[in-house]
């Protein structure tokens, strides 16, 4: 037993096979959106919450739970983690109705959480420090392909299957990890004490919640009144405050572990990669969550179909990747992340120039393949020159920090999108439907457009089954109703992906600024770490 948890790569295979379940299950689920609008008759606004409940307990949680690995030991708090991971998937696959599953998927979120940062101060205690970068790669990679498999599994299996397949799934492999976990990790305990920012973690969760909600849900509401004297602004408003409060809090404790280390941002190069990871947080999102429901839900392509198409984006960035990494050693970083972020950005570009109601899906695959040959010379470079010049004790807060801001990224994305989509949509449907009424018996026209006019207040059903008012209506409506709403969401789904290449050019823009190598920072560094 002893021999075995001695062994560094058997411990590096279960680390990464926890990784590789998270990062599945989350490409999985994009997938299967529109699958679980319809099996649960969700609409746009529920599905975002099913999106950001894992995202938001992700990121707020993130970096307490590394402080807690240092206190109980990391293989324990990883073990936790997929325990957690592995009830919540259960959960999830026998929920019914949206908010069941909205609650399971925060679980899941706060078990990613819990496990996610575990791996690197094991991989650092395991292994030496000529032997990291190659783990690295490995642990990389494994990520690579957790991100390439998901569409084309979850495609799969929601398509002979069903969607709650996509949660079953990860039960026996959660079994099969905790197992291994026990068996071959070793229990290092460093014991380290901590002041855990309880505080932080309150007044961060209830500030993003809040303003996530007004977002979300503000379509719904008309941006108006939600119960009594309570409006949407109110609701942002609230949750602006209570991020400064978060924000003044965190300066006050900044001599006593605070959740968000400012003394990280006071490195150029650090600051400028945490928007750089911000941004394609915010940009992957973004662009995929429109897409994802386009595919399925206007195209009429099947999951696994769907899965197929998105798969090509990231094939492409993995055969970059090796290239990108050759070049990122002879060159300065940032010469790959201006024109990567510019690729990603004309590639997402060409996709919404080629959405149409009737376009074929290989339409896509130029921007796509663009925006997979720009993500391969984006996530190459960025941690590198991230933690470059950053003193030897603030690299393991460093990774948690820009970890968590990546995935801030994606929940103001699914926020801010879905708001602009669900607002766009709304005036979208109503003018179609004005305009297809006139082909429809006098006693029909009122009763289409009036459907199609307040289906914000009961939440958008933009599933692959759904068509608007299709069901209520003759059987010879059914395809002018189609129609309207096919036509009516590529119309609003132009403009909202414009939102994500515009951040994409700013974030090209700001990695101007980064810093060339600076060869006494970086000795220092390296002794630092040597030392260590």
């Amino acid at each position: 037993m002893i021999r075995v948890r001695n062994h560094p790569m058997a411990a590096l295979a279960v680390l990464a096979l926890g990784v590789f379940m998270t990062l599945l299950d989350l490409t999985i689920v994009n997938i299967a959106i529109p699958s679980i609008l319809d099996g649960l008759h969700a609409s746009l606004d529920q599905v975002l919450w099913v999106l950001n409940a894992y995202s938001l307990f992700y990121a707020v949680l993130l970096i307490t739970s590394a402080r807690l690995g240092d206190i109980y030991g990391p293989r324990n708090l990883f073990a936790v983690g997929i325990v957690i991971f592995t009830i919540a998937s259960g959960f999830s696959a026998l929920a019914q109705d949206p908010t069941q599953l909205i609650v399971s998927r925060g679980l899941q979120g706060l078990g990613a959480a819990v496990l996610a940062p575990q791996g690197m101060p094991l991989m650092l205690s395991l292994f030496s420090a000529e032997r990291r970068g190659g783990v690295f790669a490995i642990y990389g990679t494994i990520a690579g392909l957790a991100v390439v498999a998901g569409p084309t599994v979850g495609g799969f299996l929601v398509s002979h299957f069903g969607w709650r397949s996509i949660f079953t799934v990860n039960l026996p492999v959660g079994v099969i990890t905790l197992a291994l976990a026990m068996l071959l990790i070793p229990d290092l305990r460093p014991g380290r004490k901590h002041r855990l920012d309880v505080a932080g973690v309150a007044l961060a969760t209830a500030g993003l919640i809040a303003v996530v909600f007004g977002l979300i849900e503000g379509q719904r509401y008309d941006w108006g009144v939600v119960t009594g004297f309570i409006t949407i602004p109110e609701i942002i408003a609230a949750g602006i405050v209570l991020l400064a409060a978060f924000l003044y809090h965190q300066f006050r404790r900044q001599g006593n572990e605070p959740l968000l280390p400012f003394e990280v941002f006071k490195d150029r190069n650090f600051a400028v990669m945490a928007l750089v990871m911000a941004t394609m947080g915010f940009a992957i999102l973004g662009l995929y969550l429109p897409l994802t429901i386009y595919l399925q839900s206007v195209l009429g392509l099947s999951a696994i179909d769907a899965g197929l198409v998105i798969a090509i984006q990231p094939l492409t960035t993995m055969f970059v990747s090796g290239v990108a990494a050759a070049l990122s050693q002879k060159v300065n970083g940032k010469y790959l992340l201006i024109p990567g972020l510019l690729i990603l950005a004309a590639g997402s570009g060409y996709i919404d120039w080629a959405a149409h109601a009737a376009s074929s899906r290989w339409d896509f695959v130029p921007g796509l393949i663009a925006s997979g040959l720009g993500m391969g010379f984006i996530w190459t470079p960025v941690f590198s020159i991230a933690t470059r010049d950053l003193p030897a004790h603030l690299g393991g807060v460093a990774s948690g920090v820009i970890n968590t801001i990546q995935e801030l990224g994606g929940v103001l994305a699914s926020a801010l999108v879905g708001a602009f989509l669900q607002n766009r949509l709304a005036l979208a449907l109503h003018d179609h439907a004005v305009v297809a009424s006139g082909q429809l018996p006098d006693q029909y026209r009122a009763t289409f457009v009036s459907g199609f006019s307040n289906a914000a207040h009961s939440g958008f059903e933009v599933g692959a089954g759904q068509s608007g008012t299709a069901a209520q209506m003759p059987a010879q409506v059914a395809a002018l109703a189609h129609s309207v709403f096919t036509s009516a969401f590529v119309d609003a789904m132009h403009p909202t992906l414009v939102l994500p290449i515009v951040a994409l050019v700013i974030a090209a823009a700001a990695t101007a600024f980064v810093r060339g190598r600076r060869p006494v920072a970086l000795a220092m560094h390296e002794e630092q770490e040597a030392v260590a």
